[in-house]
């Protein structure tokens, strides 16, 4: 799936990812490929982006994720 992780000031990550997990306000939310559509504020934590096992870690004051045909896009604080 499609992933793209932006703030204000800059693009955090735009690629491809097996596994995204965000800091959802209700609990972590773990998305993978063809998740069902979904708009979630997101409180101050990590989101995590899995490729091929490797792990990267993205921290954030909190914000908004929107997952929709493959695609992820959360607009971070």
């Amino acid at each position: 799936m499609d992933v793209q992780i932006i703030t204000p000031d800059k693009n955090l990550y735009d690629g491809k990812a097996d596994l995204v997990t965000v800091p959802g306000t209700s609990g972590s939310i773990g998305i993978l490929n063809n998740h069902a559509p979904l708009v979630s504020s997101l409180k101050k934590g990590e989101v995590k982006v899995i490729l091929n096992e490797k792990e990267e870690f993205f921290k954030i004051d909190g914000g908004v994720v929107e997952v929709s045909q493959n695609k992820v896009v959360v607009l971070a604080s």
